[in-house]
């Protein structure tokens, strides 16, 4: 089969070593920072050649592909020889798909694609047999080898997309576009919004591709850049023949005349970008004929994703919420949006060239206090410190949720929904989210 090279030892990585080794490919995986041992034991177990800490070129220029795991960028200077070599690079969800003969949902987008994932994935496992991976859970490529699942929900970035070649999900979802990782796209919005639509590249007219039609950005792309996928949009706003919308506020999901219609009121999920989370996540089950009244159940007890606007603990009659997912501003644009009682704004961390204007009128209506959480909070404090009584900043994620402590009443709530991205002070955003969520049980 020949050689892969895998850069990047982590979930995806490993994952496809794993399936590699086992399709018959001479496997070499190398990581520049420390591999965690959980993943080496793995590797050694399977006797599968690594080395972590440093990139051996002499080893890795030799392969006929590559895997990159997605946050090695293109200008990376060891990327720069690859593709001056000539080797194929790939991401994992292009090298499994090459291995399985599933009907393949793939969900990307700037928000909303967790939550849209988990949700099709949570009504479709009622009644399909179905795995759920890409940016969540277990590896696509280690289930491809262990579990080959008949059906597939993947949660899918524009860095993966960027190193797909033949990937051709049967059903595509973009959730909507709005400016982010512009820092890895050169600071053009037009060559983010081309990665995105790189999910319907090889789709023809016998897939599908749903998608918002209230998106500005996503209309315009198509108009000029027509896809050959069947169309099958979404809406809060338009009367739509093919695809889902409002009317007398109930969803809306007609194919081919085909109709189911949903209240919205029993919707687990609040606010309005969760109504279109519930319309592009029915799409795709009633695509896949999951029955209409399994469609309605399971929007009625999904119980969310963690660090998206989670409801974490009441103290002394103040909500605190985790929405430390929303790691940019179109996120917490959502999450202020759905806001309906005094708040306290925890926000800040690694600001990807962020324009905080479309928050300003949130801000001045319901948020009576910002805490900037960041190495270098300047941005912030300049931007907000004539909206607001009360603005001041922290390097401690436990100072921030006292400080929130002290200055709300009753009534009030804290939310953690930063714009930025963690990685100034955390982890991940995981690992922020539950320092947030320890901090305030330990209030």
């Amino acid at each position: 089969m020949g050689r892969l090279v895998i850069l990047g030892g982590g979930e995806s990585g490993v994952g496809t070593a794993l399936l590699g080794k086992e399709k018959g490919y001479d496997v070499f995986v190398s990581d520049k920072g420390i591999i965690k041992e959980t993943y080496k034991q793995v590797l050694i177990h399977n006797e599968i050649e690594w080395e972590d800490e440093k990139h051996s070129e002499d080893k890795i220029l030799i392969a006929d592909i590559i895997m990159k795991s997605p946050g090695i960028p293109d200008e990376a200077p060891l990327v720069k020889q690859i593709h001056g070599k000539g080797i194929l690079v790939v991401s994992e969800i292009e090298f499994a798909s090459k291995f399985t003969n599933a009907t393949i949902v793939g969900i990307t987008g700037s928000n909303g694609k967790t939550t849209t994932a988990s949700l099709a994935y949570h009504i479709i496992k009622q009644e399909l047999n179905v795995g759920l991976a890409g940016n969540i859970g277990d590896s696509f490529a280690k289930q491809v080898l262990e579990k080959d699942f008949e059906n597939y929900v993947l949660e899918i970035s524009s860095f993966q997309l960027d190193d797909i070649v033949n990937f051709k999900p049967h059903i595509a979802v973009i959730t909507n576009i709005t400016p982010d990782h512009l820092d890895r796209y050169d600071y053009q919005f037009e060559k983010y919004i081309a990665s995105k639509f790189r999910i319907a590249m090889n789709q023809t007219k016998e897939d599908y591709l749903i998608y918002d039609a209230d998106d500005k950005v996503i209309e315009n792309h198509l108009k000029n850049n027509p896809v050959q996928s069947t169309l099958l949009p979404f809406s809060l706003t338009k009367n739509i023949e093919n695809g889902a919308c409002l009317e007398d506020n109930k969803i809306k999901i007609a194919i081919n005349n085909n109709q189911i219609i949903m209240p919205t009121t029993n919707l687990t999920l609040e606010g309005k970008h969760n109504i279109k989370n519930a319309m592009a996540a029915s799409t795709v089950s009633h695509l896949l004929r999951i029955r209409k009244q399994t469609i309605r159940e399971s929007l009625e007890n999904f119980q969310g994703v963690e660090h998206r606007l989670e409801q974490v603990l009441k103290i002394n009659k103040v909500q605190y919420i985790n929405d430390s997912k929303a790691t940019n501003v179109n996120a917490t644009y959502y999450a202020l949006e759905s806001m309906d009682s005094p708040t306290v704004w925890i926000v800040g961390g690694e600001d990807k060239g962020n324009d905080y204007e479309e928050l300003f009128p949130f801000v001045n209506e319901k948020v009576k206090a910002i805490i900037c959480l960041g190495v270098d909070n300047e941005k912030l404090m300049r931007t907000f410190e004539g909206m607001v009584d009360i603005i001041v900043e922290t390097q401690f994620m436990s100072e921030a949720v006292k400080i929130a402590y002290k200055i709300t009443e009753a009534g009030d709530s804290v939310l953690l929904s930063p714009a930025c991205a963690s990685f100034d002070l955390f982890q991940n955003y995981e690992d922020r989210g539950r320092q947030f969520k320890n901090a305030v049980r330990n209030l």
